[in-house]
């Protein structure tokens, strides 16, 4: 019993961190102009998926335009954002969510219908990224 609520528990905060990934979901094609270049130039050969044209950049970083390598470096921060945003809302997830299939935003409507039951941590990665999605519809 307590390994499939361990392995339920990892499935939900797998689906939190896809959300807070989707926010950039393959940030790399989403954004081409940034890296379209770039891309062309030193990753033409690699398949996209799994993180292989962003692993590709990183190999490149030196050699990489500015904007480029402005923006790997916000979705570097991204990436750091879930892992963080996976830490603080795991237990959260676990109390509220434990009966919420993941996918589609179902996890973190789940979070913002508990809103005042959550804790302090979580609480405040979700009005992160809240804010990180509100900057990111102003660009």
């Amino acid at each position: 019993m307590k390994e499939i609520n361990t392995l339920y528990i990892a499935t939900l905060v797998t689906g939190i961190i896809c959300f807070v990934l989707m926010l950039g979901s393959d940030a790399f094609a989403v954004n081409r102009s940034a890296c379209a270049e770039d891309v062309a130039k030193y990753c033409k050969d690699v398949k996209p998926g799994k993180g292989a044209i962003a692993d590709c950049l990183k190999q490149h970083n030196n050699e990489l335009s500015g904007s480029c390598k402005d923006h790997v470096v916000k979705m570097e921060q991204r990436k750091e954002n879930a892992r963080e945003f996976h830490q603080e809302c795991k237990d959260d997830v676990a109390n509220f969510c434990k009966d919420v299939n993941p996918g589609g935003g179902r996890i973190v409507r789940c979070l913002k219908e508990h809103k005042g039951e959550l804790s302090a941590p979580c609480d405040e990665k979700m009005k992160a990224a809240k804010e990180a999605r509100e900057k990111m519809r102003t660009y």
